[in-house]
């Protein structure tokens, strides 16, 4: 795998498996499982991130288990039916020694944008800016990742072109929403994005790029 491919898309995780792991899927003999880990905010909240494990690691993810781990964010089309949703989690590449002195929550990604940015303000008059970032990853795919910046970040991103390159520091965040049904039931679903505490413009590189389904 390309070094570039590697450096793209990192993410540092210290936190507590809150939900025993489940099988995924198989792949060339590995088997993958889905497990959840509470991860500290800076506040009292946590956040909620599913996570994706081989069955090598399955030892270091028992229920209640402090585990550290490096990795990647991805996202794959999820069909329902008629309809595709994007589904986002993060793939394990590590478990790690634990250091309680490090921020919990760490992602660095560079990728492109592609969807024009969606600003707005909010009642409270707090600005804020959606994007959604294209990042390469190996075997000619990649992970579409939305982000969410505030303040000076979200000023500084909400005229930028798609097919700008990027380059985005944060966290990754999990957000509950109401959703109601054809059926009129309003139901609760998760929502996962990067909160962004830093982005830069790369001025001199840009792609053409389709926008994200």
């Amino acid at each position: 795998m390309k070094y570039e491919l590697l450096n793209n898309n990192k993410v540092f995780l210290n936190g507590v498996v809150v939900e025993k792991p489940t099988f995924s899927h198989e792949t060339y003999g590995e088997g993958f499982y889905e497990v959840k880990l509470s991860v500290p905010r800076l506040s009292e909240h946590n956040d909620i991130l599913p996570v994706t494990v081989s069955e090598k690691f399955l030892k270091d993810f028992n229920l209640g288990q402090p585990v550290a781990l490096k990795g990647q964010f991805r996202s794959f089309n999820k069909l329902n039916g008629e309809k595709s949703s994007l589904v986002l989690n993060v793939f394990a590449r590590e478990i790690i020694q634990r250091d309680e002195t490090m921020n919990p929550n760490i992602i660095e990604i560079t990728g492109f944008l592609c969807k024009p940015p969606v600003f707005r303000t909010t009642p409270f008059n707090r600005e804020i800016c959606d994007i959604l970032v294209a990042v390469n990853r190996a075997y000619n795919k990649s992970d579409y990742l939305p982000c969410i910046a505030w303040g000076r970040n979200a000023r500084y991103i909400k005229d930028a072109p798609v097919g700008k390159k990027l380059e985005i520091v944060g966290r990754i965040q999990s957000r509950d929403y109401q959703k109601k049904l054809e059926s009129g039931e309003v139901i609760t679903k998760t929502a996962y994005e990067i909160s962004i505490n830093r982005i830069n413009i790369l001025e001199n590189e840009a792609i053409n790029v389709n926008e994200a389904e």
